[in-house]
């Protein structure tokens, strides 16, 4: 997943969502031990401490673990991985919708056209 981080937001912020997403799509499987810190900073093109703020407040959120000796890991909990998979969902939606209304549609019309871009859609991966 690329590093496409911004300065319109805090960098640590982008990481953190970075990595949830990293996280519920499939790309760190649960239980799966990051890489460090350095290589997470250098692939990001980061300050190491940048990224460290980031996986300690994702270490707070319960969403990756420290072992003491052996780094860090993805938490092991299905429930969470799809709470906030499902929270990331709504929130994109959300966005999606404020667009489609700031755009002039309203909910009829936004369904309507969601449900030809599908119909377009049909055989690829929406």
């Amino acid at each position: 997943m690329p590093w496409n981080l911004t300065s319109d937001r805090p960098i640590f912020l982008q990481i953190i969502e970075i990595m949830q997403l990293s996280i519920v799509s499939g790309k760190y499987a649960p239980g799966d031990k990051l890489p460090s810190v350095r290589e997470l900073a250098t692939e990001a093109a980061v300050n190491p401490n940048t990224m460290q703020k980031a996986l300690q407040e994702l270490e707070r959120s319960g969403l990756v673990y420290s072992k003491r000796t052996s780094g860090r890991f993805i938490t092991e909990d299905l429930n969470m991985i799809e709470e906030i998979k499902s929270t990331l969902a709504r929130e994109k939606i959300e966005t999606f919708l404020q667009s489609m209304k700031s755009l002039g549609f309203d909910r009829e019309e936004t369904i309507s056209l969601m449900k030809q871009t599908f119909e377009n859609m049909k055989g690829e991966t929406p």
